[in-house]
């Protein structure tokens, strides 16, 4: 009896063991099949090219800034003037800025009576100022877009497209495809890759199996004003608005929407160091999202089916992210062992088998890498595979330790400790070149 439970047990730790293992290459192998899916199946759901609207309802397009005076006037100026659309207003909530931002809407304001500017006093962040922009906003849709952003000319014909066809009825949001505006340092170059693999791929992947999504883009997402409400607004005590109100929209039963052939250019981190807090904040909020929704699938698995395959991969993704960074440390005290005493065949051991892994990993990633790079914009981003390389080696080594830093705070936000307010990220004013 104790032999066959011993045997069961040990069993059982093998095939999970072997499951955290394969995870990485399992999961880039899955997103890579996904995405092939839609190019198949549901890449005839995007617009056809060149209609237009019959008639333009009202939008509102909302900026929550703080502190922003590097590139508010030239984003103003471009969704003001450079938009293929008409019928629309611009409302900037500026969260309690504490630089030029306040005086710079002030002249632009009075430039131009399309910009409404709503002061709130204090920073209490991104989803409070949405939250009270709501209810300023004049549009049945509004578009979320972030101080550095610029959608295509043509995003708004588009994004009301997509609302007043034939399955928009049901579309709680539309998220846009991210294209990096500042590709010129190698950081830059090497999130151009990354957004095409994880942000395009895993997107297209969500809407081919189920249709739904892991998060908005936060920079760029036309929501429906009245799905908003229904779903209570945006979380104001949560690391990231977007993914929170993504899966808040899904156990509702909305449609989040992911619209490839909707395109905007955004500056992204151009140091390690804020692109490692960027990507702590992200994982916080992929965390949060998980301990707050895991017991209500649990209980309910039938009534949040379309959700059990996002809340599967988060499970995974959280518990291998522990799993790599404790049997990395426990690998490297065993070779330093190992080398210490002499005996140098296990290390040259160790070290043959975990390239191998790597290798295989690489493979995998590459695969994932090659489909989203040749999906996104016909191929225009192939030129930057050199860098994927690198993209792939972040992703398994910062990631999972951002995951890992950040499960503390999440669970604390989780509790009612948590806070939305943000920290201005580092700015470079925005050119045209």
């Amino acid at each position: 009896m104790s032999a066959s439970v011993y045997s069961g047990g040990h069993l059982f730790l093998l095939v999970v063991t072997l499951i955290l293992c394969l995870y990485p290459v399992l999961g880039a192998m899955f997103w890579f099949f996904g995405a092939l899916a839609y190019r198949l199946f549901r890449r005839q759901e995007e617009l056809v090219p060149g209609e237009r609207l019959t008639e333009e309802p009202f939008v509102t397009i909302m900026i929550p800034a703080h502190n922003e005076e590097l590139v508010i006037e030239s984003t103003v100026n471009y969704l003001l003037h450079e938009l293929d659309y008409h019928n629309y207003e611009l409302l900037v909530m500026d969260d309690g800025s504490t630089d030029a931002t306040p005086q710079l809407l002030r002249r632009l304001q009075e430039e131009d009576d399309r910009l409404r500017v709503i002061r709130i006093e204090k920073n209490q962040g991104k989803a409070h100022a949405f939250n009270v922009g709501i209810f300023f906003a004049k549009g049945e849709y509004i578009l979320s877009n972030d101080a550095d952003t610029l959608p295509e000319r043509g995003a708004l014909q588009k994004y009301l497209r997509y609302f007043n066809g034939p399955r928009g009825i049901n579309y709680a949001a539309i998220t846009a495809n991210m294209d990096v505006y500042n590709r010129t340092s190698l950081w830059g170059k090497s999130q151009t890759v990354e957004f095409s693999s994880i942000v395009g791929i895993i997107k297209r992947s969500q809407t081919a199996i189920n249709n739904t999504m892991y998060a908005y883009s936060g920079a760029n997402t036309m929501y429906r004003r009245d799905f908003l409400i229904k779903v209570g607004g945006f979380r104001q005590d949560r690391a990231t608005e977007d993914i929170s109100i993504a899966w808040d929209h899904t156990f509702t039963n909305l449609t989040p929407k992911f619209a490839p052939d909707i395109v905007f250019h955004m500056n992204v981190p151009e140091s390690l160091r804020d692109l490692y807090r960027q990507r702590k904040r992200w994982a916080q909020g992929g965390t949060e999202v998980w301990l707050t929704n895991f017991w209500k699938i649990f209980r309910h698995p039938w009534r949040h089916r379309f959700v059990i395959p996002m809340m599967t991969d988060t499970t995974l993704s959280i518990i291998w992210s522990f799993f790599f960074w404790i049997t990395s440390v426990i690998f490297l005290c065993a070779m330093a062992g190992f080398a210490l005493s002499g005996n140098y065949e296990r290390v040259y051991h160790g070290l043959a088998m975990s390239m191998i892994y790597v290798n295989f990993q690489l493979i995998a990633g590459l695969f994932q890498v090659v489909a989203a790079l040749v999906m996104d914009f016909n191929g225009a981003k192939l030129r930057y595979f050199a860098f994927a390389p690198l993209y792939l080696l972040f992703t398994w080594l910062i990631n999972p330790l951002t995951i890992v830093t950040t499960f503390i705070p999440a669970v604390r936000a989780v509790a009612g400790q948590g806070s939305g307010k943000w920290i201005s990220p580092k700015r470079k004013a925005m050119t045209d070149d």
